[in-house]
């Protein structure tokens, strides 16, 4: 890419953590039957009127606070028109010239360098249904229409093209991501499509001010898949323009089996979708009083919380910024902290032991069955000396996090004390001595590193109940 660079911009669809849809009374839980929250509204029938959920409107507000964006006071609703199956009006509900926000930006890091991306807009607007395909197109197969999403509350934050690699795009809907779920406005679940991704991405030469010819990556569900498409999609651009090739406007999708993107249709403009105001829908005006109120309402978030944790707790940045990444994890973390009175160790396992757990199980980073009290236990357990801290990683933290039980209730009961006791330790050291007697050569020759494959012979023998300073004292003591 020494000649070219990439210019990409990102549309966030964000769902809002509303019970009921945009304009009816239908639910939006997740995971009901197909074509079972329904109603005339939301299928567009003759006759049905939409209304506007104002819990909707909130959280669309909550939203676009905490992302420093300029909530306006009068914005309006349009329709945006378009024919697709899973589209039972003909068109979509949405906001075109006048939007609730305006502007607002997102903080980034990329290798040690902080990134401002500016938005674009914030605006409301109802989801689509689903079209399930059963079948590779033009073999006969079927396509199924599920309407439960059709109406469901959406914001759409749209970033200016300020980004230049794919792997800030997956800092920046990281970031997104992370103050949603901060304030509640969504749950940030890709997997299950409440927050999706379109981006739209050109290549120019390098030093060109003028855009190159945009495709548009539709409905990308997570970050990972995020910044693989756009891998992809940059270098086939390049090979395209290297061999002096035109590259069309389109939109594309990702196939995250076969790892390249796929042709669509050809992208369009907005003048296609032949936008007019919603002749059912009022302008929507918001008293300014009303907005603050919203505003004195937002809890801390994500960059707050890491400043904190690095100014009080010492942290290193990268530490501070995966555990300020969900609100539970960073509450979790400051709780265990303050009731073991080991910041550094606290990080060391909730980051380490606590985020593998929690990955292996498949829980969520809400999820965290094992008590603060009894990690802050653990933690104090392993400075008195009562386990070593391989015991306290390798036997014990696992069956805590599955059970919930304390550990000093599973010390006592399988017998995991450390053992201290140098005359005990004594004839477990000379045994390793006597049967690696190439490896105590190769440390008296000079081979300062075998040492330590020593120090884990005898740990090993232990259980890993030994005490390592006492077992490096008698190494040293033994081996002369």
């Amino acid at each position: 890419m020494s000649d070219f660079e990439a210019v990409i911009g990102l549309e966030v669809h964000a769902q809002l953590a509303t019970r009921t849809k945009i304009f009816c009374g239908c639910s939006t839980v997740f995971g009901s039957p197909p074509n079972t929250q329904t109603c005339p509204v939301c299928l567009g029938h003759p006759g049905a009127l939409p209304v506007l959920n104002r819990r909707a409107v909130e959280l669309a507000v909550r939203g676009a606070l905490a992302l420093g964006s300029e909530v306006q006071t009068h914005s309006s609703f349009a329709r945006k028109n378009y024919f697709y199956p899973d589209l039972p009006k003909g068109y979509q509900i949405s906001q075109y010239d006048e939007p609730l926000a305006r502007g607002g930006a997102v903080q980034i890091e990329l290798e040690g360098r902080p990134r401002r991306i500016d938005l674009t807009r914030l605006h409301m607007e109802e989801d689509a249904g689903k079209t399930i395909h059963d079948g590779a197109a033009g073999s006969g197969g079927f396509s199924h229409v599920d309407l439960n999403r059709a109406g469901v509350p959406l914001i759409e934050i749209v970033s200016e093209p300020e980004l230049y690699e794919p792997r800030e795009a997956y800092l920046f809907l990281q970031r997104i991501r992370s103050i949603l779920r901060y304030t509640g406005v969504c749950d940030g679940n890709m997997e299950q499509g409440s927050m999706r991704c379109d981006a739209n991405v050109s290549i120019r030469p390098v030093g060109q001010q003028a855009l190159g010819t945009r495709t548009e990556l539709k409905n990308l569900n997570s970050m990972r898949n995020v910044e693989r498409a756009l891998e992809f999609e940059i270098g086939r651009q390049i090979e395209i323009l290297r061999g002096c090739g035109q590259v069309l406007q389109q939109t594309v999708q990702w196939d995250a089996e076969a790892g390249l993107t796929r042709p669509m249709r050809g992208k369009e403009e907005a003048h296609d979708y032949r936008y007019f105001p919603d002749p059912d829908l009022p302008p929507l005006e918001l008293r300014k009083a009303w907005i603050e109120e919203l505003r004195l309402g937002l809890p801390e978030l994500p960059a707050e919380r890491k400043r904190q944790l690095m100014e009080e707790h010492g942290l290193t940045e990268y530490e501070a910024q995966i555990l300020s990444l969900e609100q539970a994890r960073v509450d979790y973390y400051e709780a265990v902290a303050r009731q073991s009175g080991n910041a550094k160790a606290a990080a060391n396992f909730v980051l380490n032991d606590l985020l593998r757990e929690q990955n292996a199980a498949g829980d969520g980073a809400e999820e965290i069955p094992l008590p603060a009290a009894h990690l802050a236990e653990l933690i104090r357990l392993v400075e008195d000396g009562t386990v070593s801290n391989s015991v306290a990683r390798r036997n014990l933290f696992g069956e805590m996090y599955t059970t919930g039980r304390a550990p000093r209730e599973l010390v006592a009961e399988r017998g995991l004390e450390q053992v201290s006791d140098a005359e005990a330790l004594a004839e477990l050291v000379r045994q390793v001595l006597r049967d690696n007697p190439e490896q105590v050569d190769r440390y008296r020759g000079g081979k300062q590193g075998v040492f330590g494959f020593l120090v884990g012979r005898v740990m090993r023998a232990s259980e890993g109940k030994a005490n390592p300073l006492v077992v490096t004292e008698l190494l040293k003591k033994e081996i002369g």
